[in-house]
């Protein structure tokens, strides 16, 4: 399959790929046969192209693959938390190489319209009670985030922030374990 179609920025380098291949899971075999499985990295290019350009699944170039095999091969990462570990990994890495701020945080959340999303939709308190859900984002002194959590919109704020603290990917340390830090909410 060629990529000549689309510019090279878009696509993933050979030593980012070296770096998420092993993170994404085997194949599963197909007893039945039929087709050969789209490759991962090809997969992986099309994903990050939707997220990058913001494009629906359907506008997808065909030279980096059908939609339809793009969004299950999505569907399927996003099952087996491949996206959660990738952003794991990539933090480590920034961990390492520059290091995660921890004297101050800062947490933020926000609430957006949600007319099709499922079983983590409420009532929106502020949009006259239409599906939303609330974002609640917590990023380390230099704006890395190192926690997400996603509720309903009708979600109080308070059992955002406990949920918020407790689902972070990492923290700092050099930071006393116990001590209370300083959050910006």
């Amino acid at each position: 399959m060629s990529f000549t179609e689309i510019d090279p920025l878009f696509l993933l380098p050979d030593e980012v790929w070296e770096r998420v291949s092993p993170v994404i899971p085997a194949d599963r075999p197909k007893p039945k046969g039929g087709r050969p499985r789209m490759e991962n990295r090809q997969a992986l290019n099309a994903i990050f192209y939707v997220l990058r350009t913001g494009c629906q699944w359907n506008a997808i170039p065909r030279s980096l693959g059908a939609s339809s095999t793009v969004h299950d091969c999505f569907s399927e990462w996003v099952q087996a938390g491949v996206f959660e570990r990738l952003w794991e990994e990539g933090l480590n890495q920034y961990a390492d190489e520059v290091g995660i701020e921890g004297e101050w945080n800062a947490m933020d959340g926000a609430m957006v319209k949600a007319p099709l999303g499922g079983k983590v939709t409420g009532r929106n308190p502020t949009d006259r009670g239409k599906s939303g859900t609330k974002r609640s984002l917590l990023t380390d002194g230099n704006g890395i985030p190192i926690a997400i959590v996603i509720e309903s919109a009708n979600r109080h704020d308070m059992k955002l922030t406990e949920a918020t603290l407790a689902a972070q990917r990492i923290v700092p340390e050099d930071y006393p374990e116990g001590e209370p830090r300083n959050l910006s909410i």
